[in-house]
């Protein structure tokens, strides 16, 4: 879930995600709807995130960066199960895919937010972040 939220992507898109993916500091993905190329900065949190995901025991054949207990690429199914149970021990309601939306509204610039998502139009990033967080304004200063 980390890993969706940092990098923005959808969850085929991160269960693809291959340890030689990681090249000069930089995530390297090819979104699988889209085709859509993206390198993105590996630093701060996500520095952190990949970082823990390769402490973990790991298969050394095995490519995927996301792998289960016995060293194989992460499924769909799985992911879904561990997420599923997160949720529930943690009393939200919401889906996975909703994470995609999160980092776009986190982001708090819609330019970065088009950006990360790999959006061609301005407007699709728009319907991922309208109305999430409202408008940002300043209060009337008055003299």
């Amino acid at each position: 879930m980390d890993l969706a939220l940092c990098t923005g992507q959808r969850p085929a898109d991160v269960l693809k995600i291959q340890v030689t993916d990681i090249v000069d500091s930089k995530l390297f993905i090819k979104q699988g709807k889209t085709g859509k190329k993206l390198r993105i900065s590996i630093e701060g949190e996500l520095a952190t995130i990949i970082d823990r995901i390769m402490a973990k025991p790991r298969d050394k054949v095995n490519m995927a960066l996301l792998q289960d207990p016995d060293g194989q690429q992460l499924t769909y199914t799985a992911m879904r199960s561990r997420f599923d149970k997160a949720r529930e021990v943690s009393g939200v309601n919401f889906q996975f895919r909703d994470l995609r939306a999160k980092a776009a509204t986190d982001t708090e610039d819609l330019a970065h937010a088009q950006r990360l998502l790999g959006h061609k139009n301005r407007s699709t990033t728009e319907i991922y972040t309208r109305d999430r967080n409202g408008d940002l304004v300043k209060p009337l200063k008055r003299n």
